[in-house]
């Protein structure tokens, strides 16, 4: 039973609780018994409560019994990611400075999440601050991927990503900037939605006009990212830009593959020649575009306007960096990474001119979206482009013979769409001959995040390999 119920999916789990055939206190022994068993070696749990989480169930099985209202989410186990505020629950941002730091409130996604009854478990690992798509710092160590312990399971969010593949729970939390939520999604054959600006409030961050940085759902499905997203999402005082909400209601049919018939579908293999991918990944995705053409979708080569896109992306997050870490950089010099300590000089020595140049090139690449999004339905893209690597590599340095001059350069298919502040997803597309797992990005419209969702569940009836679980973790 427990083998069952850690692969049981959140949206029948949650029907499962409601219906009182099984009980929260039953789903999270089994999910506390897997990590138990392969956490040691994946390390995606870097804090963990089981007291507070059996109480928790315990709560969440006396309201069922007693016919109380319940939350969508309600009995469901979750680890946060390590660098949302965990009220009363350490979080260390993955750095040495904060390996005690134990704050006094949630941040507002958590604190929705949990309001939906999910109940609380420990949190999940990260890079040192977020920076980077591969996880590892200096509190924790690396995350490893459940699908082959000896790569990589991306990042930031990787161990939110191992711990849904590996079975630790069936939802999951994130963030995304250069590709955090959809990277290792990616890499680990999950789901990972970077949301529309404004759909998850942005109240937490120093900044409220930033716009890269948003919060994020994460499952082994779309119809499972989408529940979680239900719960994250909606309008708050404290964030100017949170006008956009999911459209209401259940659909009114199930996602199907013929949802994709006269769709019009921008296929970027390498974003029009910008960036150099794996050969192993451009193998898994050409089908995928190929299968979509021939259920009825118009699929064309074509790209949104990226031109300037890498720029606008490099100085706002440097700029972002400077201003929050440039003074401590500057009296604790030894207190960063070097990669990480390298962009916060970056920052430092950008004008006001220089913020101002990228955000109004910001405006041009949001208007050119809009326009390209008048011509078309979808734009499918490498989520990554490179399969996961060894996970003893701080990054790749080459991909297919071209050299990679810094650590961010891997990460350009993600990245250079956010910008365009467009709902972005990775949805699981297929596996190499060595078996690790391929993600399809699937780029949407400004605000169509349900219906982006909805068409990546319909997908996964093409692709079939959201099922299919990881076997090097599995068999030790």
């Amino acid at each position: 039973m427990t083998n069952d119920l850690i692969y049981r999916g959140a949206v029948e789990l949650a029907g499962l609780l409601r219906s009182r055939e099984v009980s929260a206190a039953e789903v999270l022994e089994a999910h506390l018994e897997q990590i138990d068993k392969l956490n040691p070696l994946i390390n995606a749990v870097v804090t963990l409560d089981e007291e507070g989480a059996r109480a928790a169930a315990a709560e969440a099985d006396r309201k069922i019994v007693a016919g109380e209202p319940v939350g969508p989410l309600h009995g469901l186990p979750i680890s946060f990611k390590d660098t949302a505020n965990t009220a009363g629950m350490r979080t260390t941002f993955g750095h040495p400075q904060f390996r005690d730091y134990v704050p006094a409130e949630n941040d507002l996604h958590v604190q929705r999440i949990l309001d939906a009854g999910a109940i609380r478990v420990g949190k999940t690992n990260v890079p040192e601050f977020a920076a980077g798509s591969h996880t590892f710092n200096r509190v924790f160590g690396a995350t490893r991927n459940p699908y082959d312990p000896g790569k990589s399971a991306g990042g930031s969010s990787g161990g939110a990503a191992a711990a849904l593949a590996a079975g630790f729970q069936p939802i999951a939390d994130g963030s995304d900037m250069g590709g955090s939520l959809r990277n290792p999604a990616s890499f680990c054959n999950v789901v990972g939605l970077r949301p529309t600006p404004g759909m998850v409030p942005n109240t937490d961050g120093n900044n409220v006009f930033f716009p890269l940085g948003v919060a994020g759902p994460m499952g082994r499905t779309a119809a499972d990212a989408a529940l979680l997203f239900s719960a994250m999402t909606g309008a708050s005082s404290d964030d100017p830009h949170s006008v956009f909400l999911p459209e209401a209601g259940s659909p009114a049919t199930e996602p199907s593959p013929a949802d994709f018939a006269g769709l019009r579908i921008a296929f970027a293999p390498t974003l029009g020649g910008r960036i150099p991918v794996d050969r192993e990944v451009l193998d898994v995705i050409e089908p995928q575009a190929a299968a979509l053409a021939a259920l009825g979708a118009h699929v064309e080569l074509d790209c949104p306007d990226l031109d300037g896109s890498e720029r606008v992306f490099r100085v706002l997050r440097a700029a972002a960096f400077d201003s929050m870490w440039g003074e401590q950089l500057a009296a604790e010099p030894d207190a960063f990474n070097h990669f990480l300590a390298g962009n916060i000089r970056e920052g430092s020595l950008l004008s006001g001119r220089d913020v101002v140049r990228a955000e109004e090139g910001m405006t041009r690449l949001i208007r050119k979206a809009a326009e390209f999004f008048g011509r078309y339905d979808l734009v499918i893209a490498p989520a990554s482009q490179v399969v996961p690597f060894d996970v003893d590599l701080e990054y790749p340095t080459e991909i297919e013979g071209q050299q990679l001059q810094t650590y961010l350069d891997w990460m350009r298919a993600p990245y250079l769409f956010t910008p365009l502040g467009l709902p972005a997803l990775s949805v699981p597309a297929g596996f190499t001959p060595a078996g690790l797992p391929v993600g399809l990005q699937m780029v949407g419209a400004r605000g169509s995040d349900a219906r982006l969702l909805r068409l990546a569940s319909a997908f996964e009836k093409i692709s079939s390999c959201s099922s299919v679980r990881p076997q090097g973790a599995a068999v030790l």
